[in-house]
């Protein structure tokens, strides 16, 4: 596997998604709705696609799981793409949102891209390798006390139907952190734990594009990454939890009482 020229594609491929979404992102939009609260814009179409090209042109042969088109390929080489990850921020001209590319071989994320056009930081980690923002090395932050801590989260698009269990959680943990914060990027919130800007993320129902890339970015920072109970997370899981490793015990004991 040339991993080389898979770490190059993949950082063309982010950037020129990037671009796009920092070219559109205070014009008008197409805004379609795939159900009531997941949004999508015309933007995310075109960057998917650019995506798409980009990684085609080099790798044609390799397959593709990304959130606004159905999964295609039969390879043990897969891409797995959010072309705008917080779509509702962007939709709204609020820039918080990013692209997220994770690279999988033979079942395992090799590789995780994550980029912010609007701050300009590109998060990046290869399995084994470390992690990085805008290729300096990233670690996650050293607290050890969930009393100390500024953790975020995020809230599902079910949060109608379950708001009073989502509410319950977020009350744990408003009074037993020092903040939290709900951004509405979950890639985004997974490199915030990698460089250490975040010490813990939660989230109900991520989806594998919301999670791939910066999942490995945390593990290759020394976080930790499972699900709720405390097993290694999986692309599937519904319960994602994220931290620096040193809070990890405390989070799950509280993501118990109403798991």
């Amino acid at each position: 596997m040339n991993y080389p020229q898979i770490k190059s594609t993949l950082f063309k491929a982010l950037r020129e998604a990037g671009s796009l979404m920092k070219e559109a992102i205070d014009r008008p939009k197409d805004i379609q709705k795939k159900s009531e609260l997941s949004l999508v814009t015309e933007t995310d179409c075109a960057c998917e696609k650019a995506i798409i090209a980009a990684v085609q042109k080099d790798f044609p042969d390799h397959a593709f799981l990304t959130e606004e088109s159905p999964a295609f390929g039969n390879s043990p080489s897969r891409w797995i793409v959010d072309p705008v990850d917080g779509t509702t921020n962007f939709a709204h001209g609020y820039p918080v949102s990013c692209v997220s590319i994770g690279f999988e071989h033979e079942g395992v994320v090799r590789m995780g891209g994550v980029y912010d056009p609007f701050r300009d930081e590109l998060f990046f980690a290869e399995k084994g390798k470390g992690a990085f923002k805008n290729d300096k090395p990233i670690r996650v932050s050293q607290v050890k006390k969930l009393s100390e801590s500024l953790i975020a989260t995020g809230f599902p698009y079910d949060v109608r139907e379950n708001a009073d269990y989502y509410l319950a959680t977020f009350k744990d943990f408003l009074m037993t952190t020092q903040g939290i914060r709900r951004a509405g990027a979950a890639a985004i919130d997974l490199c915030y734990v990698a460089c250490g800007r975040y010490d813990a993320f939660y989230e109900k129902n991520l989806q594998p594009w919301d999670k791939a890339a910066g999942m490995l970015i945390v593990e290759e920072a020394g976080g930790r990454v499972t699900n709720y109970t405390g097993k290694p997370l999986g692309l599937n899981d519904h319960g994602n939890l994220a931290t620096n490793g040193l809070l990890h015990a405390e989070m799950i004991e509280i993501l118990k009482k109403t798991t």
